[in-house]
Formats: C-alpha cells, structure tokens, sequence
C-alpha cells in the first residue's frame, strides 16, 4: 500500500556545518548559523523544482538534484513515491567549499520526505534519518552536525550501523570563516589523504582531538593547541596552498584555525569578545564571515495553505 501524504506543505531549514575541526578526521562536527531552506508538497504529477541563492545556476532542476535524490531514497524507505512534487529550494550555504552544503541537502531531503509521509516520524526516526543521510553522504560527520546541531561526535557501532552524540558547545565560541574565492570536491582532496599514517602522528591525534571537546565544551583557552592536526590537513595542504598559508597565518597569531572540512575554506574558533577582531582581518582571495554556533540544528515547520 502506498504511503499516505500530507495535503498541505512543510519547510525544512537546515544548517551549514564544518567537519573535522581539525584532529577530528570524520567524526567531528560543528553546525553553524547559516542556513538553507527547501519547502515541499505533494502534487498530483510531475516534478517542479525552483532554486534561489547559492549555486543556483548550477543545481539541476530534475531528478539529478540532491535534495530531490535524497526524498526518493527516503520515500522508498517510508513505502513508495508520492504521485507528484514541488520543490522550493533556498540555498544560503556556499558550495565546494567545506561547508556541509551536501549534508545539507541530503538532510534537508530526508526529513522533508519523513514529514510528508502521515506517520512518518515514528517510521523513520531521527536514528534512521542519520544512517539513511550517512549512506547517501558516505560520511556521517557532516549530517550528524546539521540533524542534531550543536557540536556532534559520529561514529560506527559494534554492529556497523551510524552513532552521533550531541555536546553543548560552549556559548563563547564564534565561527570566522575564511571563504576560498576557489572551490573544492570532498573526493578530490580525499585523493591526497595516505593509506597509512605514522603510528606516533595517530597517537598524537588522538591526544589531539580528545582535548578538542574540552576546549569545544568547557575550555576555550586550549583551543590552539586542541586543533592541531597531523592525519589530514597537511597532505591537503599542496593542493590549496592559500588556505594552507592562512592556517598558518592565523595559528602563528595564537588563532586556533583549521580547514572547515576538506577546504579550501578556513575556519578560526575565537571567543565572542576576539572574533570581531578576527573576522576584521583583510585576506587576499578570502572573505571573512562571523557565526554564532547553531544549536536547534534541523527545524521542521508545517504550513497551511
């Protein structure tokens, strides 16, 4: 029996997210207060998309377009397509540039076809959205952060299936991002990433990224020393030299800066009283952007026609 639908629209608002922060190499995230918006109903046929903002003369338009891809797999998921749909994308989160502008489609997607489905909340819940937004991103680091917001930690269980944990961060925190005038394709700059590490730099890392959720939770102070990072940002580094040398820019500064993913944007972690400073920074082929941590993470909103 196909799935029963809602009659009238729903809004789903999703937000940017960094990955990584540093040690944190797929499984650390960070959702920001920048967000995408995709507003769906059901029709009676046909599939009519409209995007506004960010990479709008880019995205598809059919079935080839993420938000799109990602329903289907949830309808299926939820027992069967709806007979028709109109989709209204608008993107605010920058593309190819480390910003989780792909988890955010994909979750935005999912959750639009969960709440169009009568009952769909109880037949796919927040755990089953992760795993299903995970396995269509292929990392859950990204999705966890823009489900759940906050700062999240993912990982695979005993069992192989997709495990995040919400933390507070602490309220002091601000994100400056440093946003690359270039882009970047995740699967590209994975290409640049070793099979094997040194034994000695893991065991670093795992120091590392430990001490990271302490400064991300409680201690902000030790957030230079917290991001650093041995496993992935300096193999990327010889393909987005700019980023690299604003990394090392910013850190030789006392600022806690890392890729935001896999680049080329930058992403510094300051107190809200120093990250005004930050962001006033004049960087040639960057554009400084200051956010607020989000903390409500994907927000569901019915309307009524």
């Amino acid at each position: 029996m196909a799935a029963p639908f809602r009659q009238g629209p729903v809004r789903v608002r999703v937000p940017a997210t960094s990955a990584n922060l540093g040690p944190g190499f797929d499984s650390f995230g960070l959702a920001l207060a920048l967000h995408n918006e995709v507003t769906v109903r059901v029709t009676d046929h046909g599939l009519h998309v409209e995007v506004t903002g960010e990479g709008s003369a880019e995205v598809p338009r059919d079935e080839r377009n993420l938000v799109i891809r990602s329903m289907r797999a949830a309808f299926e998921r939820l027992g069967g397509q709806p007979p028709g749909l109109e989709v209204r994308c608008t993107n605010r989160i920058p593309h190819g540039r480390g910003l989780g502008s792909s988890a955010a489609a994909i979750v935005a997607g999912v959750v639009a076809a969960r709440e169009l489905v009568i009952g769909g909340t109880g037949e796919l819940p927040d755990d089953a959205v992760l795993e299903l937004a995970a396995r269509l991103e292929g990392h859950p680091d990204n999705v966890a952060a823009c489900l759940l917001g906050g700062l999240t930690v993912a990982w695979r269980d005993t069992f192989g299936g997709v495990r995040a944990l919400r933390l507070e961060a602490d309220p002091r925190i601000r994100a400056v991002l440093f946003l690359s005038e270039q882009t970047a394709a995740t699967a590209d700059t994975r290409r640049t990433l070793p099979e094997q590490v040194p034994h000695q730099a893991a065991a670093r890392n795992v120091a590392y990224g430990a001490l990271l959720i302490a400064a991300l939770t409680r201690r902000p102070d030790l957030l230079l020393d917290a991001t650093r990072d041995e496993l992935h940002q300096p193999y990327r580094a010889a393909v987005m030299p700019a980023s690299a040398a604003l990394i090392d820019r910013l850190r030789s500064g006392g600022i806690a800066a890392v890729l935001s993913g896999a680049g080329p944007t930058v992403l510094a972690l300051a107190d809200a009283a120093e990250a005004p400073r930050v962001a006033a920074l004049e960087v040639p082929g960057f554009r400084p952007m200051l956010l607020a941590v989000d903390t409500r993470g994907t927000g569901v909103e019915l309307l009524v026609e």
